[in-house]
């Protein structure tokens, strides 16, 4: 068990992380630790690269998406997520992060976001589809592989002179 955090059961999401003391804005909830690397991703995976999945021991897995997280992701030495207090989490709060933090895209969740909370998206994305804004406001929240994908995908869409090219192709 982690100190500060234990998992219980939500009427709507199943199970959840939920803190059993107050987490101040910048401190770590819970340290990351890597149980094995994967061949491909699914839905208990987090992403660590462009096309690196790892499965994470302990309660990680159990820590809820929220279109309103008060958690954030940091990488630590070991290349694992550490979940870090965007802002203050009352004890007894659930502890969320977006999924869009650590997954450039995301396949395995149904179509309905359940969080329920204020300003929620409708759906679950991953960083490739997260509007601008929200991309800004989770500036020192996310894993650092997503903004060089973003980068990376920004220059294959831009031709020698640096004019846009469009996606779509003529057949």
């Amino acid at each position: 068990m982690t100190a500060g955090i234990e998992m219980r059961s939500t009427s709507a999401k199943s199970d959840g992380v939920f803190t059993t003391r107050l987490f101040r804005a910048g401190e770590t909830v819970l340290v990351g630790v890597i149980e094995k690397r994967l061949s491909k991703n699914h839905s208990h995976a987090s992403q660590v690269g462009e096309n690196e999945y790892v499965l994470h021991t302990g309660l990680t897995s159990k820590f809820n998406h929220s279109c309103n997280p008060n958690c954030g992701i940091r990488l630590n030495a070991t290349g694992a997520h550490d979940f870090i207090a965007i802002r203050d989490i009352r004890m007894g709060d659930e502890a969320t992060f977006d999924y869009a933090m650590r997954n450039y895209s995301v396949d395995y969740f149904p179509p309905a976001c359940k969080c329920g909370a204020k300003g929620c998206r409708g759906h679950i994305t991953g960083w490739k589809d997260l509007p601008e804004n929200r991309k800004v406001d989770y500036a020192g929240y996310v894993a650092p592989y997503l903004l060089e994908m973003d980068v990376k995908l920004q220059r294959r869409s831009r031709n020698k002179d640096g004019q846009e090219i469009s996606s779509m192709t003529v057949c």
